[in-house]
């Protein structure tokens, strides 16, 4: 039973990396954006992580001048 478990897994994977359209062993292949740009990449991150690190103190001070 685990044997037949173990086939079908290891056809499943090998059918997975077969047709997932990847070259492999390009790095960064595989993300939703480009690293050719590095301005445009550090946009992106200042972006991303500036509205995650920035909206807790938004909330707040939302929540402070509601009273």
């Amino acid at each position: 039973m685990f044997a037949r478990a173990a086939a079908i897994s290891r056809t499943g994977m090998t059918n997975l990396v077969r047709y997932s359209h990847s070259h492999g062993g390009i790095p960064g292949e595989n993300l939703p954006f480009g690293l050719t740009n590095r301005y445009k990449l550090t946009a992106y991150f200042i972006v991303f992580l500036g509205s995650g690190l920035a909206t807790p103190f938004f909330v707040l001070r939302h929540q402070l001048l509601k009273q």
